[in-house]
C-alpha cells in the first residue's frame, strides 16, 4: 500500500524489561542529568543509556524500536518452533501451513543442495531473448510467479474515486536507493556505485558466467541504470499526491510509451482495465526509449541481475552472503542475523495472518485493545479541541476537519476477520518452492481487486509489526498489537508515561490526516481541495518555518537534514506531541502535584516521549536515511518539537540562557 505513512523508519523497539516484581515504566538510570534538559532533551532522557549501549553487529541500529522488535521476533520463534516441529498437524490447516513454511526455511541442507537450481530455467530464458518485445513479454508472464521486472505496479484506492481499487504504475528499475546515488560525485557515494557494479558481477560468476563478461555486463548495468535515474522523479518530488496522480487510459498509456506494449502485456499478466494511474509518467516514457535505443544485451544483463537479487535471500549461503556484503554498505552491520531470526521475519511477512492469529492469542490480551481504544478515544477528543481553538482556520475549513477527524476508521490490534490463504500450498521439503506459491497468491489476490471495491477492513501490516500507520485512502489510523506493548504502551504504567509514549503515537497518526500530504485527502479518502485558499495559504507559511528548522538540523558533522522530505513526519511529530499533551491534560494524575521517581507528572510525561527515541544509528544508516527517509533522525524528532512547545519549558525551567531555547516569535505550530 503505497500511501500509508507509518509511524516509525524501520520495524523495530527498546529499552528495560518488566521482571516481574516492579513496574519499570521509563528507565530512570538511563538518563543523562548532567546535561540540563534545557539544552539537549534527547540526551538528558537518554545519554546515560548512549554511552553504554553498543550497536549488536547484526543490526544498523539499535534502541526502542529495535529492542522490541527482537522481543516479538522470540515470541514468534517460540509459536514457530513449536508447530514446525509436529508433523501431524492437518494437512492445508493454517499450524500445518506456518509450521512447514518456517521448517522448510529452516532446512539449510537442502537449501545449500538446490543451490541456484531454481533459477535456471528463467535465467536460460533471459539468454535466449532476442530483442525488447521478446523481453517485455517473459517479463510481463513472469509477474504472475512474482518475479515481473521494469514495472512497477500494485492494486489501491483510486485517490479521486477512494471507494473503488485502480491498477497504479509507480517508478522502478534502480538498485541503488535513490536517483541521486547515480550522479553525486562524493567519495562515498562513488564507492557505493563501484560496489553495486562488484556485486552484480558476483551475481554472474555464481550463476556460470565467466569472469571477463560477468564483469563487462554488470558494467552495462550500471550504464543502463543512470540513464534510468535520469527520468526519476526525487523523493520530495514524490510526496506531491496530485503531481503523482496521472490516471489515463490504457489505450492512452500505449501511445505515451509505445515499446511497452502496455495493453497486450497486462493481458500477459492476467490484468484486465481500461485505465491505469501511472503515478510517474517520465519513467515511462523514458523506459520506452530506453527499451529501443540501448543494446538488447544490455538490457539482458539488467533484468539477470535483477531476477538474481529478489531471488537471493532463498538460495544457498553464498548468494544471501554476496546479497548481506552488498547491503552492508547502506547499513553498516557487520554481521548477518541469526538464520531463525530471518525465517521467523519472512513466515510472517509472507504468511501474515496465519502467523498473526496465533500471536495475537498468545500476547495481546483483549484488555490492552479496551485500554488502547479509550486512548484513540481521548485522544480523538483533545484533537478535536485543538481545531476548534485555531486562530488561523477559517470556520468552514475547521468544520471540514471536524468531519474528517470523525469520520477516522481505527484498527487496533488485529484485524476482524483473518485470511485464510486456502490456494497456498506449503511443503515442508521446498523452501523455494513456498515462496513461489505465496507470491503466485499475493499476485492473484492483488489483481483480483482491480475495479472492485476498496475493503477498507484490509490491513496494511501484520499483527506483530513494530510500526503504526495511517492511510490517507482510507482515512484510518492503525496500530498492531506489535507496537502496543512496552515501553510504547505498558498496562501497569501512570498515565503520564502512557500518554507520553503511545499516545504520541495515537497523535502522530491522527495528525498524518492533516499534515502537507494528508490534509489533502477528504473525509472519504478523495484526493480533494477541501480548504479555503486562504487558510491553505496560512497552513503553508506555517509548515515552511517547520522545513526551515529541520534543514538547520545537521547528523555526522555535515549532512543536514531534508526538511521538505521529512515535512509530513515532522508535522505529525509536532501535532502528536501537542494532542498527547491536551489529552494527558483531562487525567487525573495531570491534575495532581504527586512525584513518581522525582518527576512531576508533566516531567514524566516528556520523559515518556523522549525515550520512545532512544535509538543509535551507524554511520553508514544514518547516510542512507538523510537521502532516502522521511522521518527524521530521532535526536532531532525529540529536541526540535519540544523547542517549540511552551510546556515543555514550563515544565523543566527552561530559559533563553538554554539551548534549546526558541523566542516566541520563532516558534513553529500548526495544529
Amino acid at each position: 500500500m503505497k500511501k500509508v505513512l507509518p509511524f516509525l523508519f524501520a520495524a523495530t523497539m527498546i529499552g528495560c524489561k518488566n521482571d516481574g516484581t516492579k513496574s519499570i515504566t521509563f528507565d530512570v538510570a538511563g538518563m543523562d542529568t548532567s546535561v540540563h534538559p534545557g539544552d539537549d532533551f534527547f540526551r538528558y532522557a537518554n545519554g546515560g543509556w548512549m554511552k553504554q549501549t553498543k550497536i549488536p553487529d547484526d543490526q544498523s541500529g539499535w534502541g526502542s524500536f529495535y529492542t522490541l522488535y527482537e522481543e516479538n521476533l522470540k515470541k514468534m520463534h517460540e509459536i514457530l518452533e513449536d508447530l514446525s516441529k509436529k508433523k501431524d498437524h492437518p494437512k492445508g490447516s493454517a499450524e500445518q501451513k506456518v509450521g512447514d513454511f518456517y521448517a522448510s526455511g529452516m532446512d539449510t541442507v537442502a537449501i545449500e543442495k538446490a543451490g541456484y537450481e531454481p533459477l535456471k530455467p528463467m535465467l536460460a530464458k533471459i539468454d535466449a531473448i532476442k530483442d525488447y518485445k521478446e523481453l517485455m513479454q517473459l517479463l510481463a508472464g513472469n509477474f504472475k510467479e512474482g518475479d515481473g521486472d521494469l514495472l512497477g505496479l500494485y492494486v489501491g484506492a483510486d485517490e479521486r474515486n477512494s471507494a473503488k481499487n485502480i491498477l497504479v504504475m509507480y517508478q522502478t528499475g534502480l538498485s541503488l536507493p535513490e536517483k541521486d546515488y547515480y550522479t553525486k560525485t562524493d567519495s562515498i557515494t562513488v564507492m557505493q556505485r563501484n560496489k553495486l557494479v562488484q556485486h552484480i558481477a558476483a551475481y554472474n560468476k555464481l550463476t556460470g558466467m565467466d569472469a571477463a563478461k560477468a564483469d563487462a555486463a554488470a558494467a552495462e548495468v550500471l550504464k543502463l541504470e543512470t540513464a534510468i535515474a535520469a527520468s526519476h522523479l526525487t523523493p520530495v518530488e514524490q510526496r506531491d499526491p496530485v503531481k503523482n496522480y496521472n490516471k489515463m487510459l490504457v489505450a492512452d498509456l500505449d501511445k505515451m510509451a509505445p515499446n511497452l506494449a502496455i495493453a497486450q502485456n497486462l493481458t500477459l499478466m492476467g490484468i484486465q482495465t481500461d485505465s491505469v494511474n501511472v503515478s510517474q509518467p517520465k519513467y515511462y516514457q523514458a523506459l520506452s526509449k530506453l527499451l529501443a535505443s540501448e543494446s538488447i544485451d544490455a538490457w539482458k544483463a539488467k533484468v539477470r541481475y535483477d531476477y538474481i537479487s529478489s531471488n537471493a535471500s532463498l538460495l544457498s549461503k553464498v548468494f544471501r552472503d554476496e546479497r548481506f556484503e552488498f547491503n552492508k554498505i547502506f547499513s553498516g552491520a557487520s554481521k548477518q542475523p541469526e538464520r531463525w531470526k530471518r525465517m521467523v521475519d519472512m513466515t510472517d511477512g509472507s504468511l501474515r495472518d496465519l502467523l498473526g492469529e496465533v500471536f495475537v492469542k498468545k500476547y495481546f490480551p483483549p484488555e490492552a485493545k479496551q485500554r488502547m481504544d479509550e486512548l484513540v478515544s481521548n485522544l480523538q477528543k483533545a484533537f478535536s479541541k485543538r481545531i476548534n481553538a485555531l486562530d488561523w482556520m477559517s470556520d468552514s475549513t475547521k468544520q471540514r476537519a471536524q468531519e474528517k477527524l470523525n469520520a477516522f476508521i481505527r484498527k487496533i490490534g488485529y484485524p476482524d476477520k483473518w485470511k485464510s490463504f486456502d490456494d497456498v500450498e506449503i511443503s515442508r521439503d521446498n523452501f523455494y518452492g513456498n515462496m513461489r506459491s505465496v507470491a503466485k497468491h499475493d499476485w492473484k489476490e492483488m489483481v483480483g481487486k482491480i475495479g472492485k471495491p476498496v475493503d477498507k477492513t484490509e490491513w496494511g501490516m501484520t499483527a506483530p509489526t513494530v510500526n503504526a500507520y495511517y492511510n490517507p485512502t482510507f482515512n484510518e489510523i492503525v496500530f498492531p498489537a506489535g507496537i502496543l506493548q512496552f515501553p510504547f504502551f505498558n498496562m501497569s504504567a501512570d498515565d503520564a508515561v502512557n500518554y507520553g509514549a503511545i499516545g504520541l503515537v495515537i497523535g502522530h497518526e491522527m495528525t498524518h490526516g492533516f499534515d502537507d500530504q494528508g490534509r489533502q485527502y477528504d473525509a472519504q479518502g478523495n484526493l480533494k481541495d477541501w480548504w479555503t485558499a486562504k487558510d491553505a495559504d496560512l497552513f503553508k507559511a506555517k509548515a515552511g518555518k517547520v522545513v526551515d528548522q529541520y534543514n538547520k538540523f545537521v547528523v555526522l558533522d555535515s549532512l543536514h537534514v531534508n526538511g521538505e522530505l521529512t515535512l509530513g513526519e515532522n508535522l505529525a511529530d509536532f501535532g502528536g506531541l501537542a494532542i498527547a499533551w491536551d489529552a494527558f491534560q483531562l487525567t487525573k494524575q495531570a491534575k495532581s502535584t504527586d512525584k513518581i521517581d522525582e518527576f512531576t507528572p508533566a516531567q514524566r510525561f516528556f520523559l515518556g516521549y523522549a525515550q520512545v527515541w532512544r535509538l543509535i544509528n551507524r554511520p553508514e544508516t544514518m547516510r542512507t536515511r538523510i537521502t532516502t527517509d522521511p522521518h527524521s533522525p530521532e535526536e532531532a524528532r525529540v529536541n526540535i518539537p519540544l523547542s517549540n512547545f511552551e510546556p515543555f519549558y514550563q515544565a523543566f525551567g527552561v530559559t533563553e540562557k538554554h539551548k534549546l531555547f526558541r523566542p516566541a516569535a520563532d516558534r513553529a505550530k500548526v495544529w
